[in-house]
């Protein structure tokens, strides 16, 4: 029986991880939401709670990156195991670049607040955002759940992003070129088109771990 212990307390300490692991995307998820719906309607406090909850996020994988390095020190773990517990520090390490980057669409939404921004790039930039977040909350639930389908579509949602980023690019361009004087703040938009690509970048990075922890071949 006394053998059978430590496998038990791998199993608790392995099981904390994983529940670490969703909360820390479960805060990143509702993090970058927040942020991109700044863009909409924009509230001081909203985006202070964005910026808060971003080194909040940055802190959580701190400690989780923490005990996966202790995790694999004190157990040794082999096969899907290491594997699950690497894949914890990678994609830590994309949920918390995500953070920021939600910090830095919310401080580029408060230097629009005043600002009448064009109809045609706000409409592309809304469903920018909501198709990153759909990658973004695609890309969590393939790893968190280890389903391949979801992890693979993440390939084709990214093409999409680019076409959307171009489509954006196109519409600020045209309205810089109408109104000479709005250049100022509509570059802002174009910020804010760059930091949902990278956050959909990201997203297709946690896709791309959760296939190489399940089949430990490179998508």
């Amino acid at each position: 029986m006394e053998k059978k212990y430590p496998r038990i307390l791998f199993r608790k300490r392995l099981k904390d991880l994983r529940k670490d692991m969703e909360e820390v995307s479960q805060k990143t998820l509702k993090t970058h939401k927040l942020a991109v719906d700044l863009l909409m309607e924009y509230d001081d406090e909203k985006k202070e709670k964005v910026i808060r909850n971003s080194k909040l996020i940055d802190e959580m994988v701190f400690d989780l990156e923490r005990k996966s390095i202790s995790l694999i020190a004190a157990e040794q773990p082999v096969a899907g195991d290491l594997r699950f517990i690497e894949a914890c520090i990678k994609v830590g390490s994309h949920l918390k670049r995500i953070g920021y980057l939600a910090a830095n669409i919310a401080e580029a939404a408060e230097k629009l607040k005043d600002e009448e921004i064009p109809k045609k790039p706000l409409e592309d930039l809304k469903h920018m955002s909501d198709f990153v977040q759909m990658m973004l909350s695609k890309g969590i639930y393939a790893f968190l759940d280890q389903n391949m389908d979801m992890a693979r579509e993440l390939r084709h949602d990214d093409d999409k992003v680019d076409d959307l980023f171009d489509q954006t690019l196109e519409h600020v361009t045209a309205s810089m070129f109408r109104d000479k004087e709005a250049i100022s703040y509509l570059v802002n938009l174009l910020f804010i088109a760059r930091f949902l690509e990278r956050v959909g970048d990201r997203a297709v990075s946690i896709a791309n771990r959760t296939i190489f922890m399940i089949t430990c071949e490179k998508p």
